[in-house]
């Protein structure tokens, strides 16, 4: 999910196991904590990441800030056909490097 993620948004995604030490030395600093955003439906996994890149975007922008932390993400069925939406949790900030 990282992986194919940071290949479709603009904002630079930190991975949750760095983003201690960069807040510590003072690189990156938190915007908005707990911020969850509810993709369109895409009809494809890949559709459904390329709106969730979107929206994160989108926050990350409106936030101010340049990266974000991904928290969790899931698909939850919306319908009795099987349709999904993909829900993402992450936090934006702002970050120097």
């Amino acid at each position: 999910m990282n992986k194919e993620l940071t290949t479709l948004t603009k904002s630079k995604l930190v991975l949750q196991s760095e983003i201690n030490s960069l807040i510590s030395e003072g690189k990156c600093k938190y915007l908005i904590k707990e911020r969850n955003y509810a993709a369109p439906v895409g009809l494809t996994a890949k559709r459904d990441l390329k709106n969730a890149a979107k929206g994160i975007d989108e926050w990350v922008e409106l936030d101010k800030g340049n990266a974000y932390v991904l928290t969790n993400y899931k698909w939850i069925l919306i319908d009795n056909f099987g349709s999904s939406q993909l829900h993402v949790d992450f936090d934006t900030l702002y970050c120097n490097e």
